[in-house]
């Protein structure tokens, strides 16, 4: 269940983490009575810039004090406007003399509460201005964007406000660029699951399984539609397209854009949604100047993103670019334009040694069909293997496995096509498994394969002493790497007694078909056992008893790996294609 972990007195949540944020930043900001403002004020006659809102949105809107964007900020409670006492308050303490502008999202709450305390400072004798951003193209149609809300638009607006202040603009200038900022700043954003208040166990809003919420707002409120999760492509394509509806013909085409996650969506996530956006970006004929990826208006654990654009005039792009030192956002000045997409060097092509023998590309040909017979296998078993390891280790088995083997079909085959004997197509399927699956398991099974290949022979079939001998390869390679052995619950333990039962039952004159599978089902019951055993190696050694009653991942692929090829073996596998484009069908 979702929650927040670190609560103490719910009451005092938002109190309690200002109060953290300010110790942590106290070269930036100055802790004061229901907000902060600059360690190090602006100079005398500037406009203060002071931004408000509920908490739960970090680094909204504490994360913005510093120089180049705001100088102080006022905190209410979660989602909560601040009061009108504690607006005057900070503001008061944050006046430099040039008049002050309070900025702050399109919400009654706080409409009504900052446009008390700017009465109330007007009759002080304070020059107040406000700017409600309204940002949310959800929330409201175009002809009416001041009804809008202010979500995640927040940021690029209040950013180029206070780069206007801290310029020195007198007050009816700044006034007028953060007015102009927000007319030009659009965001649509989507919800893959609610958030929870801290000290409560129930989200605001659900979100239904493999659903995502369209139009949300930051304050847990919940969007106007829903639709299934789609891929990162037709996902950049729906929030883009919202934007892209409201840009003027005569709009510049030089934007801000920032991608924003919501709270509890993976930065990673949003660099996979990036790559996805390049293309359409390039498509719509759009400059990129210092576009942001990463959390800058969030709704507490809410796992979503939203797409902010704003379309850039001359001004406006020399405060977006301007420097800036604050908690949430530090750089000296960018002088470049982003880039929509990034060229990478194509890999130099494999060139393979064609076989010289009929037999051996037919060979080569038998090589690469079982490797994809066991990429399809391990596609098949990735959750389950996935579920066992996450059991005793980082649950990452299955889909390494699943990576690597398809990784080597497609070497394979690609080897098979260009005429390779079995050898080679091995040793090219190892490499491409170690590089694709990574990790210790990706490694050992990229050595032990290629360790396999050097007893076959490009010119022939292969045969059982091959196998057999490749097979010990395998395990006496993997044995010196991993410097495991039996007992140790990793792969070897269903590894040895799958070589030795080979070894056995080859010798006592068994043909290769039952031999094999007798071998096949010692590795499976021995991959079965290792559930009464503590691991010794790697990191499933460190959670000890809480391994025991599990099998070893790594010691059940492997088995199951051996059942497959014996499975091949029996339908005849050793019997070549007749057309290696049957492969590239079977790979796909």
């Amino acid at each position: 269940m979702k929650m927040t972990k670190i609560c103490g007195d719910a009451s005092l949540f938002a109190a309690s983490a200002l109060r953290g944020f300010s110790m942590v930043h106290h070269d930036l900001v100055r802790l004061v009575r229901s907000g902060v403002v600059r360690a190090r004020p602006g100079a005398k006659g500037k406009v203060a810039v002071v931004l408000g809102g509920g908490s739960g949105h970090y680094p909204a809107f504490a994360g913005y004090v510093g120089k180049g964007m705001a100088d102080a900020a006022v905190a209410g409670d979660i989602f909560a406007s601040p009061s009108t006492q504690a607006i005057k308050s900070v503001a008061r303490q944050a006046d430099l003399g040039g008049g002050i502008i309070l900025g702050y999202g399109n919400y009654a709450g706080d409409v009504l509460n900052f446009g008390i305390a700017a009465d109330r400072l007007r009759e002080e004798g304070y020059d107040v201005r406000l700017l409600a951003t309204s940002d949310d193209v959800a929330s409201a149609g175009p002809e009416v964007h001041e009804k809008r809300r202010g979500i995640a638009g927040d940021m690029i607006v209040f950013k180029i406000l206070g780069a206007a202040a801290e310029a020195g603009l007198d007050l009816d200038r700044v006034e007028a660029v953060g007015q102009r900022a927000n007319r030009q700043t659009r965001t649509f954003g989507v919800a893959f699951d609610g958030c929870t208040l801290p000290g409560e166990k129930e989200k605001l809003f659900e979100v239904s399984r493999n659903r995502m919420a369209l139009g949300l707002g930051v304050h847990g409120e919940p969007g106007i539609d829903e639709q299934d999760i789609t891929t990162p492509e037709v996902l950049a394509r729906l929030l883009l397209d919202h934007l892209l509806a409201e840009l003027p013909a005569d709009a510049p085409r030089r934007v801000a854009l920032m991608l924003n996650g919501l709270g509890s969506t993976k930065q990673e996530e949003l660099f996979v949604l990036w790559t996805a956006l390049g293309p359409m970006l390039e498509e719509a004929g759009l400059t990129l100047v210092a576009p942001l990826v990463g959390e800058y208006v969030t709704s507490l654990d809410m796992a979503g993103c939203s797409l902010t654009m704003t379309w850039l005039d001359e001004e406006l792009e020399r405060f977006w670019r301007a420097p800036v030192e604050t908690a949430a956002l530090f750089h000296t000045g960018i002088q470049e334009d982003g880039i929509s997409d990034v060229k990478v060097e194509a890999e130099t092509p494999v060139v393979y040694m064609r076989s010289t023998t009929t037999q051996g590309r037919r060979g080569g040909a038998c090589v690469a069909s079982l490797m994809v017979s066991l990429g399809k296998a391990l596609a098949a078993a990735e959750t389950e293997l996935g579920h066992i390891d996450a059991q005793a280790g980082d649950g990452d088995h299955g889909q390494g496995m699943a990576r690597g083997s398809a990784a080597a079909a497609r070497a394979a085959c690609a080897a098979a096509d260009e005429g390779a004997g079995p050898a080679t197509v091995l040793a090219a399927a190892a490499d491409a498994w170690a590089d694709r699956a990574g990790g210790t398991s990706g490694a050992l099974w990229g050595e032990g394969l290629r360790a396999f290949s050097l007893a076959l022979d490009d010119s022939r079939l292969p045969v059982a002493e091959h196998l057999a001998r490749g097979v010990r390869n395998s395990m006496e390679r993997v044995m010196e790497l991993g410097h495991a052995k039996p007992g140790d619950k990793t792969l070897i333990d269903a590894l040895v007694p799958f070589v030795d039962t080979l070894d056995r039952e080859l010798r006592a004159g068994e043909d290769l078909v039952p031999a094999w599978q007798a071998a096949a089902l010692a590795a499976r019951k021995a991959a079965e056992a290792t559930r009464d055993l503590l691991p010794r190696l790697g990191r499933a050694r460190t959670h000890g008893e809480r391994s025991k009653g599990h099998p070893d991942a790594g010691a059940l692929s492997l088995a199951l790996c051996t059942r497959v090829v014996g499975e091949e073996l029996e339908k005849g596998a050793m019997v070549p294609f007749s057309d290696v484009e049957q492969l590239h069908g079977m790979v796909g």
